[in-house]
């Protein structure tokens, strides 16, 4: 480390402010680099990571904080520093040309590239001496076989180009079949013994099992239902889940999501509330309802900012070392909790089970609440009354403890997510709170993250400049405002829903393609303009357009909108049967679309209520809610008020039945 800060240390971003003591040399993203590496006839090094990630923190303690690399990475490179989440659309570009590269990606990402931008080479972890190897490699290579690299960035800017080239099926219409052949090969890849995919590290995938969830549901499929609720119970089970502080890590990094990659991160939380919400929609079981309010307490409690949206993740490290906040030693509990101690072994297997390494114990369940109460005979009730106890206790004795790395960064992608989370979880237990908070994370990005022509912002902090909105901040957004509107019936929603949907037409969508860029034409172009079309940790973008689209031509009436929608599915149906899991929000539209369309439309004084009442008692996935309290402001629901009574229309592909009045409670 040096004394003297480098030019990250202006920077809004944690991840970029922890290199600003670096002697590398480090630009952010920025005309000045670029300009530079073009006037001194340098290489690029991008070099791509995030606040939370415990590999970006090995490679900097490695390489970037010593200083012979520093020296070397100073004069035959201009080194930038890139926060994925920050600038999602770099990542993004450069992400691609590395999996072209070496089959594979991940954080830290490190690309080289020409002063023009376009990538030459590049991996994601490197030692000190590898790194140095590559270093010098390619400075002598620049120097002396220039053409050979000019070769390499033609080759991957095509590549890279031509992963986002598709062609529409001509010959195939969406249609049930399609779904459920991906949905065949799909269970042949999944653990029907710890839950998850087959393979290790397991990852959650929030958006592959709420389609997983529903379709099993819809097609009575005993054993894919088996093992969804097998993952969610896993899940909540293991250590990958903070059993004393609520909230989810990233991934686990064996097969049995036992031990934690520690970080935790706000797109997955938010997600997962969404899940475990519906799924108790879905079976009731009250385990998901204590995911869902351990989760928000700790989102609550860990990431609330003053402004009032959430904050975007903790790291995995503290004090330098991966999990020691989260993580026990036994002679510890066993002065902490005395009498206790008994209960919390049995309950957070704080015993062989439990241990991972170095006399560290990571808290994981294994037995219900009832076989734990019966082999304490205790009740249940009793049960829960010290297991509360006990958590509190730990709860305070960690909170005293050297915390993890905040990311304080505020994304709009994000919080909403947030919002949708929050809005499930007031759909699933009624209970005001959700949709308070839902609200007001929503007011916070009206508040905090519009842009003066109506647009978004990326990414706020107080006292920085902001970042132009990508899709999927849109995407997300729009679909928050659309979850809101169902819940509330205010037509506000649905006003922002389209002045955001209008927005994103005019400056993302590629009519060559049918499908959304992922930057608008705001934006600076890089080598290359992605389109984001798969799903993954987070659904794409497009297939969340795509959804939202089909949205809100019903609420609207726009039926260029569902048009919009069917000609975006056209462009990936041809992939969509090959690997669900990749496409399982495109799979999840899919399937919707072949079922009656049924439509429940509540008129009234009383139809926020009546429609609250129907989402808890009956889970009806791919049912399209309406209504109107005193003013009929969408399609559905014109002329359908009747002075003094609410009413209930049930209508099956346009075709609606009589009027039911509702009455009494």
């Amino acid at each position: 480390m040096t004394s003297k800060p480098n030019k990250l240390i202006h920077a809004a971003s944690p991840y970029l402010l922890q290199h600003a003591y670096n002697p590398v040399e480090w630009y952010p993203w920025c005309d000045e680099a670029l300009d530079k590496a073009k006037k001194e006839d340098k290489l690029l090094l991008i070099s791509v990571g995030y606040s939370a990630c415990h590999w970006c923190h090995v490679m900097e303690h490695e390489c970037f904080e010593d200083e012979d690399v520093a020296a070397l990475m100073n004069d035959f490179f201009v080194c930038i520093k890139v926060d994925r989440e920050e600038r999602p659309d770099i990542d993004q570009v450069y992400m691609s040309a590395v999996q072209l590269l070496t089959g594979r990606g991940g954080w830290p990402l490190n690309c080289f590239a020409l002063p023009d931008g376009r990538p030459v080479y590049g991996g994601t972890y490197f030692p000190k001496k590898q790194w140095m190897e590559v270093l010098g490699n390619l400075a002598s290579m620049y120097r002396g076989d220039r053409g050979r690299l000019e070769t390499y960035a033609k080759q991957l800017t095509d590549g890279v180009a031509a992963s986002d080239e598709l062609k529409p099926s001509e010959d195939k219409k969406p249609d049930a079949d399609i779904v459920h052949q991906s949905v065949a090969k799909w269970k042949k890849l999944l653990d029907y013994h710890e839950g998850g995919p087959d393979r290790a590290p397991k990852f959650p995938l929030p958006n592959n099992y709420l389609f997983l969830m529903r379709y099993a549901f819809i097609q009575q499929d005993n054993d894919l239902t088996a093992q969804v609720r097998l993952t969610l119970k896993k899940m909540a089970f293991g250590g990958i889940y903070d059993q004393i502080g609520g909230g989810f890590a990233r991934y686990s990094v064996d097969g049995i999501w036992k031990v934690p990659h520690f970080e935790k991160m706000l797109y997955d939380n938010a997600q997962l509330l969404s899940l475990y919400a519906e799924a108790y929609r879905c079976w009731r079981d009250p385990l998901y309802r204590d995911v869902v309010y351990q989760t928000t307490s700790f989102m609550e409690r860990e990431w609330l900012s003053p402004e009032g949206g959430f904050y975007s993740a903790l790291d995995a490290d503290s004090e330098g070392e991966e999990g020691k906040f989260y993580v026990w030693k036994l002679d510890e509990l066993k002065e902490l909790l005395g009498d206790d101690f008994e209960l919390a072994s049995a309950y957070f297997n704080i015993n062989e089970r439990g241990y991972w390494e170095h006399g560290n114990h990571i808290p994981l369940r294994h037995d219900s609440d009832e076989q734990i109460a019966e082999r304490f005979g205790v009740s249940n009730e009793l049960l829960r009354e010290r297991v509360d106890v006990i958590r509190a206790k730990m709860l305070h004795i960690r909170n005293n403890r050297i915390r993890p790395g905040l990311d304080d960064k505020l994304l709009t992608s994000w919080n909403a997510l947030a919002v949708s989370g929050l809005v499930e979880a007031y759909r699933a237990f009624g209970d005001d709170k959700f949709l308070k908070r839902a609200k007001s994370v929503f007011n916070f990005l009206m508040n905090q993250m519009r842009r003066v022509d109506g647009g978004l912002h990326h990414s706020w902090k107080q006292g920085s400049e902001a970042i132009n909105g990508f899709l999927e901040d849109y995407a997300f957004t729009i679909s928050a405002a659309l979850d809101l509107y169902v819940v509330t019936l205010d037509h506000t929603y649905v006003d922002l829903a389209s002045e955001f949907t209008n927005y994103s037409v005019q400056h993302f969508y590629d009519g060559s393609s049918n499908l959304f860029r992922f930057t608008s034409d705001l934006d600076a172009p890089l080598f290359v303009s992605k389109i984001e079309y798969q799903d993954n940790v987070i659904p794409a973008s497009n297939s969340q357009m795509a959804h939202n689209l089909s949205r809100l031509s019903y609420y609207t009436g726009d039926a260029d909108l569902e048009t919009k929608c069917l000609n975006m599915i056209q462009m990936v149906l041809p992939m969509v049967s090959g690997y669900g899991s990749a496409f399982s929000n495109w799979l999840d539209l899919i399937f919707g679309m072949q079922l009656p369309k049924v439509e429940k439309v509540v008129c009234g004084k009383d139809a926020v209520h009546r429609l609250l009442q129907m989402n808890q008692s009956q889970y009806e996935p791919y049912v399209v809610f309406d209504g109107a309290v005193a003013v009929e402001q969408t399609p559905a629901t014109k002329n359908r008020l009747q002075e003094g009574k609410t009413v209930l229309y049930v209508c099956k592909d346009r075709v609606c039945g009589l009027p039911e009045e509702l009455s009494g409670d």
